[in-house]
């Protein structure tokens, strides 16, 4: 009998160590967010001061990602975006027997469309929307691909040969006046040159196979433009030996393709962004041995290094007045905040008031730490969220594209914030790291109006946990991919910043968004960025 209740109590006894075992696993997780009869969680509002920083010339090579064509954009400018890739042989070596002749030279680069909106129609073929397009629908501008001649290093001579060299949006120039000759997409389809458009129609092709039967292939819309042939013979089929053997004898010989892009009697171009590096040159040739003409290709591919070129003009008064050195409020912040990709602007945010009349006690002197921060510091606030929103200007960005997403780091230091490195996954990569935010959440005026909120927790935590950590200064940027997290250098290496986020360069958009610096009688005043902290405090 008393073995048996040995037996009947042990499930009891397990129960009881599982239970408390997971209750403590449970406080440990939550112990920031919910509080027991001691805490109380309570919210503020504190202080932020940001202001906008214009950008120079900063460095725009080897990008995954970049635009190529004309964009007015009424809020800030008018940004021209031309594009440089060296060309890479697919194949080693390759051999031709003299009879060669090439048959046709097509240069293919495939166009970012929308999934979702891709329809497939009763006779088999399909209608696509094109994605990361800006601008008029179809507008024709001038598009000249020439051969380039300006050769492109791997490596930066004067870091003595230790750096990857770097090359500027600003060198249009550069490459403009080394490309040789006359454009190679000279065909008589002015769609592909004097009147080229971002085509959003799928491409078809017919073919005969081996018993006879016509088949079609459809393939999604991209960049399809057919190249001088004679050029392609001379340079490929019949080039000199040696240049062939290896890419890096090849690049130097044959040294890319400059692609300048222009509008035509002044109308409105667009905008579009493009992977190069999925672009193709296919050349198809013959060879005629023994009586027998066999097809052949040779691919190219538009591999290497790359610069992106963006030329600024037009710029709007109010643009080019709130990113004026002389008219930026770097003490009480800004009313407005200007967010430029490429050669264009970001936004200095400060955290708290900066008002330092003692330390961590009330009795010690200032210590270079914000007041409100000390006083965090001393009654050891837990922080239960904390988080920056900045309300979208949307009267001053009228009919303007306006950027799904912001990106907010450490200035100081030029790294993501602790909050970046959370590993959240969207459908649309573009949507990664949701939690820690800068989605733009789109909202009618009666709702408060569109904004960008980012969630800053973990930031605000080590701050108030960890008397020595640094209230550093945020940058604030617009994103084109919140997946890479590089930065890239500015040309001037003696001026402010010397660097911003790569993918900042990569997004030719901006966008306007409400600073803290409004007037309390101002009808947008509820609009103005705001610093909100959830936290909780022994009683």
């Amino acid at each position: 009998m008393l073995k048996n209740s040995f037996f009947k109590t042990i499930p009891f006894l397990l129960f009881i160590v599982l239970f408390n075992s997971c209750d403590k696993e449970f406080n440990v997780v939550g112990e920031d967010l919910i509080g027991d009869n001691s805490f109380d969680i309570q919210k503020s509002e504190y202080p932020v001061i940001a202001y906008n920083q214009k950008l120079g010339p900063i460095q725009s090579n080897n990008m995954d990602v970049n635009p190529l064509g004309v964009y007015d954009n009424p809020s800030f400018g008018t940004t021209n975006a031309n594009f440089v890739t060296q060309v890479t042989l697919a194949t080693l070596d390759p051999a031709f027997d003299a009879s060669a002749t090439i048959k046709k030279v097509v240069l293919t680069i495939p166009y970012f469309y929308d999934k979702t909106k891709t329809v497939v129609n009763p006779d088999g073929s399909n209608t696509y929307v094109l994605d990361s397009i800006y601008g008029p629908e179809k507008a024709k501008m001038k598009l000249s691909v020439y051969e380039s001649g300006y050769f492109m290093r791997d490596l930066d001579p004067e870091e003595q040969f230790s750096q990857p060299q770097k090359y500027y949006n600003d060198q249009y120039s550069d490459f403009n006046q080394l490309k040789i000759g006359v454009p190679l997409n000279d065909g008589s389809n002015t769609a592909e040159n004097t009147t080229f458009f971002f085509d959003p129609a799928e491409h078809v092709a017919k073919t005969t196979n081996s018993s006879g039967t016509e088949v079609t292939t459809r393939t999604p819309p991209g960049m399809e433009l057919s190249l001088n042939k004679e050029f392609f013979l001379n340079k490929i089929i019949k080039a000199p030996a040696g240049p062939l053997i290896d890419n890096n004898a090849f690049k130097d010989y044959f040294r890319g393709l400059f692609f300048n892009i222009e509008t035509v009697g002044g109308n409105p171009g667009n905008m579009a962004m493009l992977n190069f590096k999925s672009g193709k040159i296919t050349i198809t040739y013959s060879e005629t041995i023994n009586s027998v003409t066999t097809d052949k290709t040779l691919v190219l591919n538009l591999s290497g290094n790359t610069v992106s070129l963006l030329d600024q003009s037009n710029t709007n008064i109010n643009y080019t007045n709130a990113t004026n050195p002389t008219n930026i409020n770097s003490d009480k912040g800004d009313a407005n905040l200007y967010l430029k990709g490429g050669e264009g602007s970001m936004s200095i945010v400060k955290l708290f008031d900066p008002t330092d009349t003692h330390g961590l006690e009330l009795t010690d002197g200032p210590n270079k730490v914000p007041d409100e921060l000390d006083d965090m510091r001393r009654n050891k606030y837990l922080i239960n969220e904390a988080s920056l929103t900045f309300h979208l200007n949307s009267a001053a960005m009228g009919t303007s594209y306006v950027p799904q997403r912001i990106y907010l780091y450490d200035f100081k230091n030029n790294q993501v914030l602790i909050d970046y490195r959370e590993s959240t996954v969207a459908s649309n990569t573009k949507n990664n790291k949701y939690i820690f935010g800068g989605i733009l959440t789109k909202k009618s005026d009666l709702e408060g109006g569109s904004y960008y909120k980012f969630r800053i927790t973990n930031h605000i935590r080590n701050l108030v946990k960890y008397a020595d950590s640094t209230n550093v200064d945020l940058g604030l940027v617009v994103t084109e991919d919140i997946n890479k997290s590089s930065f890239y250098s500015l040309r001037d290496k003696t001026g402010f910043p010397l660097k911003a986020p790569m993918t900042s360069v990569m997004n030719p958009l901006g966008t306007i968004v409400f600073g803290n610096n409004i007037p309390t009688d101002d009808k947008d005043y509820n609009k103005r960025l705001k610093f909100e902290i959830y936290y909780t405090k022994p009683n």
